[in-house]
């Protein structure tokens, strides 16, 4: 079957469409973690609840008069349904155009697959166009359980970024699957390494803020005051932790159905090539982070960085070795 050049030409469209709504998203989440308003309107917020505090107890002192006003002390000492709602209005606007944003975001992953009808990753451009939507909706869904929307400015920026590069630097035009990468297991190893990216970038993210609380916490310098309405950096270190883990057992699955495809593609298990080399490595990586969190001596910070360097060589992974490196895996589509 052709490639349905219209529905190709959609996707980029769609992509471009994203893009544009991303970028909004980003601005609105950024104002809001780090707009002076913020801070002024929690900081208003704290010398608010001091003063209530000091009147409440005059107030004790008279108790015909305590009973009557204690209830206006209490709702004076926590800000008002209203003043948390407007707070958080950029957060609020920021997730609603994330949502619009991945809905296109969708479509031209979607299309995209249609003009070529198959997989949408078969080659770099299609494996980051649809990452970055995995990466979208794993954000979304850790947001029904805990309130993440801190990471809003990085998770919409980021994918900006990728979406940037899949469209000028890894930018493949639509084509059918190179026979080297026409089997089923395709659908079942790429897959899989995805979700694992995508959940690993989550937890990096989330190491970035819980180093920067760890300083906040000690330190609190005035260039961090922006993260006094974040979790403790005990928090931040425990859900970066748990995704962590979840990303490595995805990608152990990986390295382990990579393996089985290469038996069946090439009679071998390993072959010791440079993409199955670096999938080794970023496996030994986060293995090593597992072990460091669960070893006394190691610090959050230590482990955090440990993280970092993982992520690292997930993007060195699939960039560098994609690119420049000779091997089997030689599936960029790149020229």
């Amino acid at each position: 079957m052709d490639v349905n050049t219209d529905l190709a030409m959609w996707s980029n469209q769609l992509i471009i469409s994203a893009m544009i709504v991303y970028a909004f998203a980003m601005i609105f989440y950024a104002f809001d973690l780090f707009g002076a308003r913020e801070l002024k309107t929690a900081e208003t917020s704290v010398e608010s609840t001091a003063k209530a505090s000091t009147v409440r107890r005059t107030n004790r002192k008279t108790a015909s008069t305590a009973v009557l006003d204690r209830p206006n002390d209490d709702d004076a000492s926590v800000p008002s349904e209203k003043s948390r709602t407007k707070r958080h209005r950029g957060a609020r606007i920021g997730t609603s155009l994330l949502v619009l944003a991945g809905l296109l975001h969708v479509a031209a992953v979607l299309t995209r697959a249609l003009s070529v009808s198959r997989v949408p990753w078969g080659n770099m451009m299609e494996y980051v166009l649809t990452a970055t939507a995995i990466t979208l909706i794993v954000y979304l869904v850790v947001l029904t359980k805990k309130d993440v929307r801190y990471l809003g400015t990085f998770v919409s920026g980021g994918v900006l970024l990728c979406l940037g590069l899949a469209i000028t630097v890894f930018y493949t035009p639509a084509a059918k699957l190179i026979p080297a990468l026409d089997s089923y297991w395709i659908a079942i190893h790429v897959p899989i390494a995805i979700l694992s990216t995508s959940l690993l970038y989550i937890s990096a993210i989330l190491a970035v803020f819980q180093i920067l609380k760890s300083v906040h916490e000690t330190k609190d310098p005035k260039w961090l005051r922006f993260l006094h309405r974040l979790p403790s950096s005990t928090d931040l270190e425990r859900l970066s932790y748990t995704i962590a883990a979840v990303g490595f057992i995805t990608w152990t699955f990986t390295l382990i159905a990579g393996a089985i495809w290469a038996e069946v593609a090439w009679s071998r298990y390993w072959g010791w090539d440079s993409k199955e080399i670096w999938t080794f490595v970023v496996w030994v990586i986060y293995a090593a982070y597992l072990h460091a969190r669960a070893t006394r001596g190691w610090g959050p910070t230590k482990v955090a960085v440990l993280n970092l360097i993982g992520i690292a060589s997930v993007i060195f992974n699939f960039t560098v070795v994609n690119m420049y490196f000779n091997g089997l895996h030689s599936y960029s589509g790149l020229d």
